[in-house]
């Protein structure tokens, strides 16, 4: 082999190593030619060296050649949601992706084709189902990408890109899913719910929030910073008296209060500029004497109290006292929308630990969880998370929102609540409610 096939076929050390050798003897040799004085061959010989130092500097700056288009590991995609799907009867296959195969099947037909991508003569591509199906995983468990890609045979590398779309997608095509009620009738069909179940007229709803824990973003100082010393986004809800979420707001900084979130919400402005549809102030049932009460959002002391959100009674007061009778029966209806929170964090437990994500994709990973809840409990209405999973539903790294403590009453929402007060103990009166109360 002459010395060009050698530098044709040697690696690029071997080429470095050449060049440095023939300008350490071109530079022997001009020392000697410079002694003669000889111009014209030192001249050369600058010429060359000079040469050789540039093509030296452009093979260092050449990218290391991949050794491997794809790894013996990716050439062979997994196919243990098929292996699920034929013994779905042990309920793996449920508790895998959190959805029946039926439901499966649905939601890919709903978004296959936004997520499914072209092959090419390369390689096949990733399925929509194999897209849909890591992501749901994800969902369920916050599994670090780097275990999904041995789960599923799929690099971490198209993991992080698949997540992020999947959840877009989910997101645009489940949005009916979570709907605020439009009209006075449709209103009151949720307030007879809360009057069936939790013994509470003219309640429309129960709204709370809480902090999802994340790895603290990149140049964001106290942004995102809690009173519980974590970085945070905030999730506002509201959810009906089956705990099912009808509003979310999703993005607000950890750093703002309960009351500051609500404030800023969508839900905010159309209760201020009354665009909600809410049905007329009406009498309490059995009250024909007293004034009209209008119907309102059941909250915790987080919230500043208003004629549509109720707040309890701030204090300890004596055993059956109106106050005390009024901040069971309220706290009791409310305690739905925490049912809501414990079901979401035991459904995908992605929420149980800090998402090391950037805020703007844990946004969509919260609200495309909070999609499929709706779209779980709408298709299989006696669904018992409780006994579907081993873990207690309350435990969740969801914590609860710092109190507004610049908060304001007026008069007319007091007496509003003093006469949702007086109801409970006298029309409304329950038998049971002093031995909790």
């Amino acid at each position: 082999m002459n010395v060009t096939q050698w530098f044709d076929r040697g690696s690029k050390d071997d080429r470095s190593a050449l060049f440095s050798l023939l300008i350490s003897n071109r530079q022997h040799s001009v020392a000697n030619k410079m002694s003669t004085g000889t111009h014209q061959d030192e001249r050369n010989a600058l010429m060359v060296m000079s040469g050789a130092a540039l093509l030296i500097a452009s093979l260092a700056k050449q990218k290391k050649r991949r050794r491997w288009w794809q790894t013996e590991l990716f050439k062979k995609r997994s196919d243990l949601l098929m292996i699920l799907k034929s013994q779905e009867i042990s309920g793996q296959y449920k508790n895998f992706c959190r959805l029946s195969s039926s439901d499966f099947e649905n939601l890919l037909q709903k978004i296959g084709p936004i997520i499914s991508k072209q092959d090419t003569y390369f390689r096949s591509s990733i399925s929509a189902q194999d897209r849909l199906a890591v992501t749901l995983r994800f969902l369920a468990t916050g599994d670090s990408y780097t275990s999904l890609q041995y789960t599923f045979r799929i690099s971490k590398q198209s993991i992080v890109y698949i997540v992020p779309e999947v959840c877009t997608a989910l997101i645009n095509g489940l949005r009916g899913y979570i709907k605020l009620p439009k009209t006075p009738e449709a209103w009151k069909e949720v307030s007879k719910v809360f009057e069936t179940k939790w013994n509470l007229p003219h309640c429309i709803g129960a709204l709370d929030g809480k902090h999802i824990i994340l790895q603290a973003p990149i140049n964001s100082g106290t942004e995102y910073f809690n009173y519980k010393s974590n970085f945070s986004i905030v999730l506002f809800a509201l959810v009906d008296a089956n705990a099912n979420f009808i509003f979310a707001d999703v993005g607000c900084q950890g750093r703002i209060s309960d009351g500051g979130v609500f404030r800023g919400s969508t839900l905010h402005r159309m209760i201020d500029k009354n665009r909600l549809g809410l049905p007329m102030a009406e009498k309490l049932p059995g009250r024909s004497m007293s004034e009209p009460v209008p119907y309102f959002f059941a909250g915790d002391s987080a919230f500043a109290l208003s004629d549509n959100l109720m707040k309890p009674y701030h204090g300890d007061y004596p055993k059956g006292t109106p106050q005390r009778i009024f901040n069971y029966r309220l706290s009791r209806a409310r305690q739905v929308v925490e049912d809501a929170f414990g079901i979401l964090s035991a459904e995908f437990r992605v929420l149980r630990k800090p998402m090391i994500l950037a805020p703007e994709k844990v946004e969509l990973v919260v609200m495309a969880a909070m999609l499929l809840h709706n779209y779980r409990r709408t298709n299989s209405p006696n669904l018992n998370t409780s006994s579907q999973y081993e873990e207690n539903i309350g435990s969740t790294s969801l914590l609860p929102i710092m109190a507004d403590v610049s908060q304001t009453s007026r008069n007319n929402a007091q007496k509003i609540r003093d006469e949702i007060a007086d109801y409970c103990l006298k029309e409304g009166f329950l038998e049971w409610q002093e031995n909790y109360a």
